[in-house]
């Protein structure tokens, strides 16, 4: 959580400081026994519970804040190892803290601003008596004719037996089924499992960035495939934005734009605005695709997609990844052209309104 500290600001520093000397003063025996260690894990993980808070109240989302409460309940359901029961234990705690935001807000920014944020905090309270009544997520599971091809994969990747997992791989790329199955149906689901597995603490974090590296080199093999295919006269550009380091999907969709016919430039993670609008003037794209997993970068993305207006009002710009489901449609109010978490209709789409009219000119 550290990492996304950088864009905590003075205000969110300022309540973080207020929130920490606040939980301590509620909780003797916490403040007795919590190490420094333990003192500074909480100080940042109270800054990244802010941050999603900011991004609500910036773009007046409160599903930001909400799908966070749910995603958090769980994951510190699965980590606790008290004797007590973890879910009523976790609801416990963090409606306790969320009151503690809620009290130190309260007495900040403009009398607008701080009701907005006490609102979307006591929405977050809500959805935690909501968690605590409802069953345990279960593992993703998605019965298709791919089901054992995933569970085959999966296994291997549990077990890190690499040769065996790039083995499936290789004879995936020989067989009849369309790369776009293998991509989205069986490799990217398998990538949802895995971060299931970890947010349910059955899988450590070194796995899961083995089974991304591991399912990155996979993904290779098909590259001789994707570059054979005719090309259909269009550019496409894609990346992260700011600091976002979850480049897997953005580079599956790049791949199977270059198999259906595209070129294209994919500038890869944490790029600065100035260098995707350089690189869209040199490169001259007919489209853009930005993706973002952290709701925290959202901020940046929409500054990005303003300059890209700004400065190329005809470019068709796409948005994408985790961070846009998490919201009530976010895109819309940004005037850009589609956002979608199907690569395959994002394909579809580009073709019928980039392709065919370049075409047709």
């Amino acid at each position: 959580m550290s990492s996304l500290l950088r864009i905590s600001n003075d205000q969110s520093n300022m309540l973080a400081e207020k929130a920490f000397k606040m939980q301590f003063e509620l909780d003797q025996e916490m403040a007795n026994t919590y190490t420094e260690r333990q003192r500074r894990l909480m100080y940042e993980d109270i800054l990244y519970n802010l941050s999603y808070l900011d991004v609500a109240v910036k773009f007046d989302d409160e599903k930001i804040f909400i799908e966070y409460t749910k995603w958090l309940y769980k994951l510190l359901c699965n980590l606790s190892k008290s004797s007590e029961d973890p879910r009523l234990q976790t609801h416990h705690r963090l409606k306790e803290h969320f009151q503690i935001l809620a009290k130190v807000s309260s007495d900040t920014d403009s009398a607008d601003a701080s009701k907005r944020r006490v609102t979307i905090i006591n929405k977050g309270i809500e959805t935690l008596g909501k968690e605590l009544h409802q069953e345990q997520a279960k593992l993703y599971q998605n019965n298709d004719q791919y089901q054992a091809i995933r569970k085959e994969y999966l296994n291997y990747l549990i077990k890190s037996d690499t040769r065996a997992a790039i083995s499936l791989v290789r004879d995936l790329s020989k067989s009849d089924i369309t790369i776009d199955d293998v991509f989205q149906k069986i490799l990217q689901e398998v990538m949802i499992e895995v971060g299931d597995l970890w947010h349910q603490n059955v899988m450590s974090v070194d796995k899961e960035h083995y089974c991304t590296s591991t399912t990155q080199t996979a993904l290779s093999q098909f590259y001789p495939i994707i570059f054979e295919q005719p090309r259909n006269g269009c550019k496409i550009l894609t990346c992260c934005v700011g600091s976002e380091l979850h480049e897997m999907g953005i580079r599956m969709l790049s791949d199977l734009f270059e198999y259906h016919g595209w070129d294209s430039i994919y500038l890869g993670a944490a790029v600065p605005k100035e260098a995707i609008l350089k690189s869209i003037s040199e490169n001259k794209p007919d489209f853009i695709g930005l993706s973002v997993t952290m709701p925290q970068h959202l901020e940046l993305c929409h500054d990005i997609v303003l300059g890209i207006q700004e400065k190329f009002p005809d470019l068709k710009v796409a948005v994408g990844g985790r961070a846009f489901i998490s919201t009530n449609e976010l895109w819309k109010k940004w005037n850009v052209d589609i956002s979608t978490q199907n690569a395959t209709q994002l394909i579809e789409w580009a073709k019928e309104n980039i392709v065919l009219k370049k075409g047709r000119q």
